[in-house]
């Protein structure tokens, strides 16, 4: 498995892109209200993409069929966006973003609030952006993949809540998807060691119940076995000697 190590203008070819990925994400997530339909949100992303000169890295990936990644209360990822379906208060939604810009990719995700949620949603939220945190301040050259997953795990468990585990973070740059696979669970110690250069994603999904998922019949869209709400939050990042870029902050 060969890793990709990033020069300097790849590394600034990185930023531009993880830089346009996180503000589509903004412009998209200031408009989020009760009555938006998750076809206004693919329809917003491709609108913004554009303006900023890149074009959504998910639209046709391997058949995906829109821009954007629209995942609500239950759905773990890869949500398909679709006119039917209008966001109601008290959902929680993730968007996940992608631009692919002069060659690069950008790839970052958020789960949004609509109006006034219950503490449980709210709680598997917070815990799923800590545990993003918690996974990005262990990069750094030399460290393993399983030291990043341990760091994620044991906040999720200790807060009540688990960490899916079929799917996970990847290597990213030039291909929106490659080596290496991050999973987001330990042991510490195993794993892939990082190294300065390597692009990668850290983008816990995180349940309020277990961490068992199943993929519905469209081939796409994963939900929770049990039904319990399920949130993400994405930074890309870019290994340094002495920690880590995000370059989708």
């Amino acid at each position: 498995m060969r890793i990709p190590l990033l020069g300097v203008p790849g590394v600034e070819g990185m930023r531009r892109a993880g830089r346009a990925a996180a503000a589509t994400l903004a412009y998209v997530g200031e408009r989020l209200s009760a009555g938006v339909t998750t076809a206004d949100i693919d329809r917003w992303v491709r609108e913004d993409t554009a303006r900023r000169g890149g074009r959504p890295s998910q639209l046709g990936f391997h058949g995906f069929p829109a821009a954007v990644c629209t995942s609500r209360n239950d759905v773990v990822c890869h949500g398909i966006p679709r006119s039917d379906e209008r966001l109601q208060p008290g959902d929680i939604v993730n968007v996940d973003v992608t631009t692919l810009l002069d060659g690069f990719h950008g790839d970052t995700s958020a789960t949004f609030c609509i109006g006034e949620v219950s503490p449980d949603a709210r709680h598997v939220v917070e815990v799923a952006r800590r545990c993003r945190d918690a996974g990005v301040a262990v990069v750094r050259h030399g460290v393993r993949l399983g030291d990043v997953g341990a760091a994620i795990e044991e906040l999720a468990r200790a807060e009540g809540c688990s960490v899916v585990r079929d799917y996970g973070g990847h290597g990213i740059g030039k291909a929106m998807h490659g080596p290496p696979t991050v999973m987001h669970v330990g042991p510490r110690g195993q794993g892939v060691r990082l190294a300065a250069g390597m692009a990668i994603t850290i983008e816990p999904m995180v349940n309020l119940g277990r961490p068992e998922v199943r993929l519905l019949a469209d081939g796409w869209t994963v939900v929770t076995a049990d039904g319990s709400l399920s949130a993400q939050f994405e930074h890309t990042v870019v290994v340094t000697r002495d920690g880590c870029e995000v370059t989708t902050g």
